[in-house]
């Protein structure tokens, strides 16, 4: 049994199974959806994950919305998702991606107290990967528009924001070195040590990165491929770095760790190198590690999302307002360069995931989906 009522530019749909959401009047939310989903757990994002068409368009529950995806964020950590190392009790099929820019195309009562049809939210959830998701209320953000800009956000700006504010102690004058620094996470650590006023260093693989880095205050650009980046920290920061942000692991992880200053801090954010191998990670130099760290005083600390969730809602509206604001730079990177063109529709998803991984991204990898022929929205 269904019953519709009009309320204004809205109408109220009560279901007899308790299902409540609110639609646009006179829209067409299609039936069918395409969506991405892990088949098989593997490291292999092309082997792991599949397209499938003609999936059942959810319905939101009291507290939820139902967002139309514009635009979703591309993470190098969708790998370990899809390889199933984030919760290995996990059990294929399950749904991929994690964060989407888009509109609000239905809600629940309780969600419709703080949202409403039509409003452009950005959001952090899982099966992100597809033209239409729920999201729990408490996961999204409302933005002034539904523009990619804003998915770089939640997870990669984020990270910088919280784990540089909780863990960096950065003070003016000290000197911070930020591997992939060109990367989407990486580009946002470099703009906030140098709000703190401090000296970045920054390494990268072009001469291409490397200006934009430049562009965004960088102090000191290293193109990996034509400097070696041990030599150069050597040479020019005898002293060392006091605070290194490190998401690439493997023989990076183990320069950085050289190039600490007495009570230089570490702080590993991910590993990038490793992600597609078997095992999740790349080898470092470890038995000498507790000597190294002795001889500095120095400190190698983990920083995990998922774990500062708490502070994550204060922190999206501050970066939502520094983005609006053009007080933050928020690079992104369409595909627009890459040999196939831009990333656009749900199976451009794997080609996406392969530009990243070969380095080739200067900012955060989004794809757009276009709007759907069968969708007035």
């Amino acid at each position: 049994m269904l019953r519709l009522a009009s309320a204004g530019a809205r109408t109220i749909v009560d279901m007899s199974y308790a299902r409540h959401f609110l639609d646009f009047q006179g829209s067409a939310i299609p039936h069918a959806m395409q969506k991405l989903v892990v088949t098989r757990l593997s490291p292999d994002f092309r082997e792991a994950v599949t397209l499938l068409r003609d999936c059942p368009v959810p319905l939101p529950g009291d507290g939820d919305l139902l967002v139309r995806n514009r635009f979703v964020g591309v993470n190098a950590s969708d790998i370990n998702y899809s390889a199933g190392r984030y919760d290995p009790s996990v059990k294929t099929p399950f749904d991929a991606g994690f964060e989407g820019v888009g509109e609000v195309v239905a809600l629940g009562l309780s969600a419709s107290a703080q949202y409403a049809v039509g409003q452009a939210v950005v959001y952090t959830a899982p099966g992100a990967f597809a033209e239409y998701v729920v999201v729990p209320a408490g996961m999204a953000t409302p933005v002034p528009a539904a523009t990619p800009e804003y998915l770089a956000l939640p997870v990669s700006a984020a990270t910088a924001y919280i784990s540089l504010r909780e863990l960096g102690g950065l003070q003016e004058g000290k000197k911070v070195l930020v591997t992939a620094a060109a990367g989407g996470t990486g580009q946002f650590a470099v703009q906030f040590a140098k709000k703190a006023k401090c000296h970045v260093i920054g390494t990268c693989s072009s001469d291409e990165k490397a200006a934009f880095l430049k562009s965004i205050g960088c102090d000191r650009p290293i193109n990996y491929h034509s400097e070696p980046v041990g030599t150069v920290l050597a040479q020019e920061y005898p002293g060392g770095v006091d605070v290194v942000y490190e998401s690439v692991g493997g023989a990076v992880f183990d320069e950085a760790v050289k190039a600490l200053a007495v009570r230089g801090r570490l702080l590993v954010i991910g590993f990038i190198s490793g992600y597609q191998t078997p095992t999740g990670l790349s080898p470092v130099t470890t038995k000498a590690l507790p000597v190294s760290l002795l001889r500095k005083s120095a400190s190698i600390q983990g920083f995990f999302l998922n774990h500062y969730l708490s502070e994550h809602r204060a922190c999206m509206e501050q970066l939502v307002q520094m983005c609006a604001s053009g007080d933050l730079v928020c690079q992104v990177d369409r595909g627009g360069l890459s040999a196939e063109g831009r990333f656009e529709g749900l199976e451009s998803v794997f080609r996406a995931v392969d530009h990243m991984y070969l380095r080739k991204n200067t900012g955060k990898v989004v794809v757009e989906l276009p709007r759907s022929v069968h969708s007035k929205l």
